[in-house]
């Protein structure tokens, strides 16, 4: 697999956590009582307050039978940058408000533009806290609209909008012993496309709970692809520097 091809389904979903300060979350006793609204206020003050974050990142990528792990070093600066940095920067990527780029030093390529290529992909409109909340375990829509309804499914709070758009479907599974989502799921049924974000574990770091182990399912017709994601040795609220700058002589690639 082409380490472009990586990246381009990589950013859409990935990018951003073990580590001695760190431990699994098991969750408390269930709660299946609260209101929409209760649940909603709920999930919210779990939202990870930092200002930096570090970590390694082991991602295991499957398809069509084939399977591939490698690990890359990950930084983010919260509602700023997220960088990612494979051995000896072979390839380098940094996602910000305003573009996504990368670089490839295997091929000399790199990419450089907004997120259209990703909202296309996708099929809703992406931006870069939409990208940050899908790897820190986030809701990627805002569920403090008031046009969500909630309902127990299979020992989890199921969260969808009172009326689902005309064009795709959102589902949103939350964990009723800590209230963080466990899945998210996005469909075009008339696209064939479907995309799956499950949240398989949390971990704790500096009493901030955060993924720990996530499982990517990204199905377009009959083509199935899946990353497994395991964040490991995450530190926070370090000084940090993000460095990126693309080599010249490089080819740009048109995606």
């Amino acid at each position: 697999m082409k380490i472009r091809s990586q990246f381009t389904l990589a950013l859409l979903v990935l990018l951003v956590f073990n580590c001695k300060s760190s431990k699994i979350i098991a969750g408390g006793d269930p709660n299946y009582k609260l209101s929409t609204k209760q649940l909603i206020k709920e999930n919210a003050k779990q939202v990870p307050s930092f200002e930096t974050l570090k970590s390694t990142l082991k991602i295991t990528y499957i398809q069509k039978g084939n399977s591939q792990s490698y690990s890359v070093s990950f930084r983010a600066k919260k509602d700023e940058a997220l960088w990612i940095s494979a051995t000896f920067s072979i390839v380098k990527a940094l996602v910000t408000p305003e573009k996504v780029s990368f670089y490839n030093k295997l091929d000399n390529t790199y990419f450089e533009g907004d997120y259209k290529y990703l909202s296309d992909l996708l099929g809703t409109e992406l931006d870069f806290q939409k990208v940050q909340n899908l790897l820190l375990g986030e809701a990627i829509f805002d569920l403090k609209n008031g046009g969500y309804k909630a309902s127990v499914d299979n020992k989890s709070y199921v969260l969808q909008p009172k009326k689902q758009r005309e064009l795709f479907e959102i589902f949103f599974l939350l964990d009723p012993s800590h209230f963080k989502v466990k899945s998210q799921q996005i469909s075009q049924p008339k696209e064939f496309r479907h995309l799956q974000i499950d949240y398989l574990s949390h971990q704790e770091v500096e009493k901030q709970i955060l993924p720990e182990k996530i499982k990517v399912i990204a199905l377009e017709s009959n083509e199935e692809t899946i990353i497994n994601l395991e964040f490991k040795n995450v530190s926070l609220n370090e000084a940090l520097r993000f460095p990126f700058k693309i080599p010249s002589g490089f080819k740009e690639i048109k995606l």
